[in-house]
């Protein structure tokens, strides 16, 4: 943390750009973190605080490893979003805006992912995904956690090998 607050050199200007920062480093902003950011900046908690959560793209809670967008834009939203973010719901155990227990997805609807040609879309982590449909929705995320799944077993599982003499 003072790595990132250093090359500030404590100037209020720099709130947002320290907020990304840290962000960037966390991937959300610890509470602990803001009110360092408070004290560094001489800044109330409030207005760090206040900065932190007016923008969208700040989390004040740990996200999921996995990010899954749901596109509600025009195009998307008049071929079956709606559908798309009830089944990504249903599949992941979680409401919009919330995080997996085990911190594997994150679920969010947004407005428009500027891809209305392949509408329906949605994205995991930086992967579009075109033309979705409910069904393709729970395909992928089955898929998809089976081998998450899969890979934690294999790194927890024993290994085996010769017996020593």
């Amino acid at each position: 943390m003072r790595k990132i607050l250093s090359v500030f050199e404590g100037k209020r200007g720099a709130l947002v750009p320290i907020l990304q920062r840290v962000q960037e480093e966390f991937g959300f902003l610890p509470e602990e973190t803001l009110k360092e950011i408070a004290t560094f900046l001489k800044l109330p908690r409030s207005q760090v605080f206040s900065v932190a959560t007016f923008y969208s793209h700040f989390y004040l809670t740990r996200r999921g490893d996995h990010l899954v967008k749901v596109c509600q834009g025009a195009a998307c939203h008049v071929r079956g979003a709606s559908d798309i973010l009830e089944t990504a719901q249903y599949r992941l155990g979680i409401k919009t805006g919330q995080t997996t227990e085990d911190h594997e997805y994150s679920l969010e609807r947004v407005a428009c992912v500027g891809s209305c040609a392949m509408a329906p879309v949605v994205m995991i982590d930086d992967e579009v995904h075109s033309k979705m449909t409910a069904f393709k929705m729970n395909e992928l995320l089955a898929g998809d956690r089976e081998e998450t799944d899969e890979a934690e077993q294999a790194t927890t599982r024993p290994q085996t090998g010769k017996a020593r003499k």
